[in-house]
């Protein structure tokens, strides 16, 4: 049943029905309604306003305060979408005769720029018109947006692990009263469990990232449905700003809420490709060892949401709601689940098409990749599309920055097969001490180890590297010669490797490999545990 209505949220309906009465503004007004807020639509300007609500994680109960978090949600905003967020109106006049602008205040406005419902990532994935260029750009963006951002302070409360159990163990205290049935309050229970766990275990990473600036105030509310296509670019709109410590969070808390998202709506695909993506911009792999706590915390939270607004609505739509609550409590539980990783590392020529076969590998298996091509700048202090300007052998393709690169990709894998995530290593490992030191460090952690070797004719090398090299949209500067040295310098797979070996012919056919991958990922025993 709907939760009865308080009398200053009584005033604001009337406010409410009498701005959307027709002819007040100057075009028909439609009206969306949230469990926080009501939103007017008018022509091309929306207007939200605030409900008068105190609900524990959010106060807008009085008009001080709504006129504060009107500010701050301008403010908060306009980084990421200053052309939807327009400015803060008054409304004056009384419930029954609004005047929008009028004064004195007796509500206040967002005034923002309307946008169709249909623009929206839920919606458009939900009509499969998202695609992976967009998931990048997205990617992208938010890489972007969280390294702009100045971190926390050393001495602010943000970040710090007792903020971060307390945010956790407020979703559990507040969503257990809405649960009545003993499947979900026993399901409940094994989350909180599962997440306590991972919460310890994980404890000094958080104060770690704390010390290292990871903490930054940041949207904090990243779901699909918080996201706008405009001119074919993701734009996040619609950031928390009623609650300073859900914004003031790592990064990676961030990203994984976008992460869970696409995997509650069935696309772990893009899921993965997101989640790399934003790894391989940002450089944060480190984050992993966080990962599956806050995939788990954002499931808790859109879990709690689903519950609230099931106590808002009738019977029909509460049911729904209360369906919805389950599917990420089970999201959750999945998420805090650990698996047995796998270790995959790529070989071949340059041309071949191995980060081609990373990529697709990543998003059918469910794995992290680390390239040897970005890693390689970033040692280096270079953008991944930046000229090096190193000549073959030299330079950033030394001896020893090669050693230093191959270092690096070992650190980061083992980081993250120790996080528990299956890791795909996107390098040419044309020498065997390359590719042992990394068959070493599966049998160390145990994990099953593959060697994916790329092959393709030379004609087909040469003419991917040249139309890679006019593209100029690819971290890897390999050209001709670089291909006829390394040709002459690599070390074939011995023997002892084979077993761990397995061929892909790489024809230039995109859909083909695909195939072939998918064929290989659902039979090899290694992948499916059989």
């Amino acid at each position: 049943m709907p939760v009865p209505r308080s009398p200053d949220l009584l005033r604001q309906q009337q406010l409410v029905d009498a701005l959307c009465a027709p002819g007040y503004l100057p075009h028909r007004t439609k009206l969306e309604e949230t469990h926080i807020s009501w939103v007017l639509l008018a022509g091309c300007d929306a207007y939200k306003i605030k409900k008068a609500l105190d609900l524990g994680f959010l106060d807008f109960s009085t008009l001080e305060k709504r006129q504060f978090y009107c500010t701050e949600e301008l403010r908060l905003n306009r980084r990421l979408a200053p052309e939807l967020y327009l400015d803060v109106v008054t409304i004056g006049g009384s419930p029954e005769q609004p005047v929008l602008g009028g004064e004195p205040a007796i509500e206040y406005a967002v005034h923002m720029s309307r946008f169709p419902r249909s623009a929206m990532m839920d919606s458009l994935l939900a009509d499969g018109q998202i695609t992976a260029a967009h998931i990048d750009k997205l990617a992208s963006s938010i890489a972007r947006f969280h390294a702009a951002l100045p971190p926390a302070a050393a001495d602010s409360p943000f970040g710090a692990p007792a903020a971060i159990q307390g945010a956790a163990l407020e979703n559990f205290a507040q969503l257990a009263p809405s649960l009545a049935a003993p499947a979900d309050l026993a399901l409940l229970e094994k989350v909180s469990a599962a997440s306590a766990l991972e919460f310890a275990a994980s404890e000094p990473l958080f104060r770690q990232r704390k010390a290292d600036g990871c903490v930054r105030e940041c949207h904090g509310d990243l779901h699909l449905g918080n996201i706008v296509l405009l001119d074919d670019t993701p734009v996040p709109f619609d950031g928390i700003e009623f609650s300073a410590t859900l914004r003031w969070i790592d990064a990676i808390s961030e990203i994984a809420f976008t992460v869970m998202d696409l995997l509650q709506r069935g696309r772990p695909q893009l899921a993965w490709r997101f989640l790399n993506a934003y790894l391989e911009n940002g450089g944060d792999y480190s984050g992993a060892g966080v990962l599956r706590f806050y995939l788990a915390y954002r499931a808790m939270v859109r879990a709690k949401v689903a519950a609230i607004r099931a106590n808002q609505e009738d019977a029909a739509q509460a049911q729904q709601e209360m369906m919805s609550c389950r599917s990420y409590l089970a999201l959750a539980h999945d998420c805090l689940t650990r698996r047995r990783p796998m270790l995959i590392i790529t070989h071949g020529l340059p041309g071949c098409g191995k980060s081609t076969f990373a990529q697709i590998a990543l998003e059918r298996l469910g794995a992290i990749r680390v390239r040897s091509d970005v890693e390689r700048k970033r040692l280096f202090g270079l953008d991944a599309l930046a000229d090096s300007r190193s000549q073959t052998g030299a330079g950033i393709y030394g001896e020893e920055a090669t050693r230093r690169t191959y270092a690096r990709l070992h650190d980061l894998a083992r980081g993250l097969l120790a996080a528990g995530f299956s890791v795909i290593v996107d390098a040419a490992f044309l020498r065997y001490t390359e590719r042992e030191n990394f068959c070493v460090l599966a049998r160390e952690i145990k994990a099953p180890f593959v060697i994916a070797s790329l092959q393709a004719d030379e004609k087909v090398l040469k003419e991917r590297l040249a139309q890679r090299l006019a593209r100029a949209a690819d971290a890897s500067e390999a050209n001709a010669a670089v291909l006829q040295t390394l040709q002459a310098a690599q070390e074939p797979l011995q023997e002892g490797e084979l077993a761990a070996a397995v061929t892909f012919v790489n024809d230039g056919d995109a859909d083909a490999l695909r195939a072939t991958v998918d064929k290989w990922a659902s039979s090899d025993a290694r992948l499916t545990g059989r």
